[in-house]
């Protein structure tokens, strides 16, 4: 039989995790929540009749896992009520799902005898509907002790995604990674379709022109790994290309020359990696794309 476990904050990501560790064979044994509907509704998800509650200590003693989905700011706070109001007991095992949190956060319920860590879907959730298993095919990073860390593990696996470790000490860094990766993404995309909208392509049409291009450099990241997936006029040493670019971002979207002027920066290192880069041409590549008004 597989183990009993509360959630405490039934927002998105709790009420997901709670409705496919039920399906998956888990034992509901509460739920809590700021709102006593978003409890219920995270309860009823799970087809099951365990209780609902404000208070996180209502329904925290007795169950073998702690699950605490609340937002960030609330989870030092709510480890802190649930360990005054001696809601876990020796060996329960309590976890945060918090990505820039490290699992020390839940220092409270460790002084209690609880054994504590930290498992981090590493996927985004911005869509509602929960009918799918959001979790089937991810990544899931887990830290802490390791008692917790294994209870983490079954847990990743028993929603269908793929657990790996990370350092505790390190956890904003692996979380800094998963905003570059994801959230920068995105910003990446807005500068190249915001150009090549300004170069005459329809805006509904922009996303279509350069999705093969995306999904193609993936692909070859993947494949060949960063160096050998660069490819360019950074990668050739084509000087005049990018004064080229330079002079047209700076007269036709002048508000997007600097940041592409510092990925282009960055972009010299990569190339240089890779060995296709002169050290000439990357001096030349860095005097052009210097800040503006840079003086180096």
């Amino acid at each position: 039989m597989k183990k009993s476990f509360t959630t405490v904050g039934c927002g998105r990501v709790g009420t997901a995790m709670a409705r496919y560790l039920a399906a998956a064979g888990y034992r509901p044994a509460g739920f809590a929540s700021r709102s006593l509907s978003s409890a219920k509704r995270a309860s009823e998800a799970t087809r099951s009749s365990a209780p609902a509650s404000v208070q996180p200590w209502d329904v925290t003693p007795g169950a073998d896992i702690v699950l605490i989905t609340t937002p960030d700011g609330a989870i030092r706070e709510t480890a802190e009520k649930i360990a005054e109001y001696k809601g876990v007991g020796k060996d329960t095992v309590v976890l945060h799902c918090s990505g820039a949190l490290p699992s020390t956060e839940l220092a409270a319920v460790a002084d209690c005898g609880a054994k504590i860590g930290s498992l981090h879907p590493l996927q985004s959730f911005a869509d509602e509907n929960i009918e799918q298993n959001p979790f089937a095919g991810i990544m899931m990073a887990v830290e802490g002790q390791e008692p917790a860390v294994a209870a983490a593990r079954q847990i990743a696996e028993s929603l269908g995604a793929s657990p790996f470790e990370i350092r505790t000490d390190c956890k904003r860094l692996y979380h800094a990674s998963a905003v570059a990766a994801s959230n920068y993404l995105v910003t990446l995309m807005n500068l190249s379709l915001q150009l090549i909208m300004v170069s005459g392509v329809a805006p509904a049409d922009s996303w279509k022109v350069l999705k093969p291009l995306v999904t193609g450099t993936l692909g070859n990241i993947e494949k060949n790994g960063i160096p050998r997936a660069l490819t360019g006029p950074i990668a050739r040493g084509d000087v005049e290309t990018v004064e080229g670019h330079l002079a047209e971002i700076g007269q036709k979207a002048p508000t997007r020359l600097e940041l592409y002027r510092l990925l282009g920066r960055h972009t010299i290192e990569i190339a240089l990696a890779g060995g296709g880069l002169s050290e000439q041409a990357a001096e030349r590549l860095k005097e052009i794309l210097a800040p503006t008004g840079s003086t180096d």
